[in-house]
């Protein structure tokens, strides 16, 4: 149901779709084949969200400006608002939804936000949008880790600079799901690319939408204006590829990548990966079965030690504070 947009001359917002999955799941696919179809707008990648929901969270944030702070000042505020804290989030849901419809053209029906890190805060959208669709995109893990390194590392161990996507942001795609219950439809990653036709039906009959097969051939045409996003995919793949479903093979063939893999897994736990679609003891015995090479050994143990280091002291603040140093006036604790 579209939400008439309060002082507007834009009449009704487009209802909005969230999809959520870990990067490096195929969202981008998802988002350029639905946004084939005439009765969906999009834009790359709007992050819109995560600031405003991010005033009332204590951690996570590390500001000039004294983030614990300004939570308890809004916290104070929201208090004298006749409707609390849910006042505020239904301000900020107004707000938003008078963007989405000025970035759409009229009369669309939705307006797909597709941000990766929306896996931080996919419970407080489901609350703060209840009539919105919520697409939830699954992806073998493996597949998920191998791309990571493939594209953000070309091939060299990066995962320290992940872990909030594979760790924190599964676990809340995990628990927002099960919550949501059936106001969301899940797909995996696999079977768009191995089952196009019904599994894309399935997801546009969740829509309401009608399905026209030639979304899977149009969607090559789609132009995703903006710095985020998945470049990679959208250069190399024009059409539903499945040749992507095998390639973590051969990025995790060395010892310390598939201990990793197995614990990873292991973390993940066969209940939560059902829930996603996949079987433990399938995968496990995939990833036992991987021929070890010793080709990155030196990399892998070096680039791990490197990432203990990284994650500890946070070199990104260092270098930003190194910089300001010809200005002592500039340099100060992030809180």
């Amino acid at each position: 149901m579209s939400a008439t947009i309060p002082g507007s001359t834009l009449g009704e917002a487009p209802t909005p779709v969230f999809i959520f999955s870990l990067p490096r799941s195929g969202s981008t696919l998802a988002q350029r084949i639905l946004a084939a179809h005439e009765d969906v707008a999009t834009a790359s990648e709007p992050w819109l969200l995560l600031p405003y929901f991010y005033t009332l969270k204590r951690g996570g944030v590390y500001a000039e400006f004294n983030h614990a702070a300004l939570v308890n000042a809004i916290e104070d505020f929201c208090s004298v608002l006749p409707g609390g804290r849910e006042e505020y989030l239904a301000e900020i849901r107004k707000m938003v939804l008078r963007l989405y419809g000025r970035a759409a053209p009229e009369g669309v029906r939705y307006f797909l936000d597709k941000t990766p890190r929306y896996h931080l805060i996919a419970g407080d959208i489901v609350s703060a949008f209840p009539g919105a669709r919520y697409i939830f995109l699954w992806r073998n893990p493996l597949s998920v880790v191998s791309s990571i390194i493939e594209t953000w590392g070309g091939g060299r161990w990066n995962l320290y600079r992940h872990k909030i996507d594979l760790f924190e942001g599964l676990e809340n795609l995990i628990r927002t799901y099960t919550t949501a219950g059936d106001r969301a439809h899940a797909v995996r990653y696999e079977d768009l690319v191995t089952d196009p036709e019904d599994t894309w039906r399935g997801v546009f009959r969740y829509l309401g939408l009608p399905f026209d097969g030639s979304v899977l051939d149009s969607f090559g045409s789609i132009k995703l204006k903006g710095r985020k996003g998945d470049p990679t995919g959208t250069r190399i793949y024009d059409g539903v590829s499945r040749s992507s479903l095998e390639r973590w093979r051969q990025t995790l063939n060395t010892p310390f990548r598939k201990a990793w893999c197995r614990r990873y897994l292991h973390w993940i736990g066969a209940e939560r990966l059902r829930i996603m679609g996949y079987d433990y003891e399938e995968l496990m015995a995939e990833l036992s079965s991987l021929r070890v090479s010793g080709k990155r050994i030196a990399s892998d143990a070096f680039r791990a030690c490197y990432g203990l280091a990284y994650d500890t002291s946070e070199p990104g603040i260092l270098r930003e504070k190194l910089r300001a140093l010809p200005e002592w006036k500039r340099i100060h604790v992030h809180k």
